[in-house]
């Protein structure tokens, strides 16, 4: 029960903090957005990893830029990239050791956004 309830609170965290930065950047081309998430401006690298995660059907690049993001020194970004992995499911398969890693990440929220995408992504 309180597993579900969790799993509940990442994704209306998620969900919410992406409508919340849709307005900022749904000109964007998703090439754009992966250029942001280099970025040496916080703010321009959350509105992406929050917004890229929307791009499903350019997981074959999106994906290796959350892979990537699951090492930005600021939690808030590795949890919003883990958040985004679990959303590819199986397409995200190549990020299943990053996210392994990610599961001893010194945030708990990142902790936890990892297991869920591991579960999401299928093992």
């Amino acid at each position: 029960m309180e597993e579900a309830f969790v799993q509940k609170r990442i994704c209306l965290m998620a969900l919410l903090g992406s409508l919340v930065f849709v307005g900022c950047g749904s000109g964007q081309s998703t090439n754009d957005l992966i250029e942001d998430l280099k970025s040496s401006e916080e703010g321009d690298r959350i509105k992406a990893v929050r917004l890229v995660q929307l791009r499903k059907g350019d997981a074959s690049k999106v994906v290796p830029a959350l892979i990537e993001s699951l090492q930005d020194q600021q939690a808030d970004i590795r949890w919003s990239a883990a958040i985004g992995l679990g959303h590819f499911g199986a397409e995200a398969e190549s990020g299943l050791t990053a996210l392994e890693k990610a599961q001893r990440d010194p945030d708990a929220r990142v902790r936890e956004a990892a297991r869920v995408a591991i579960s999401r992504i299928g093992h």
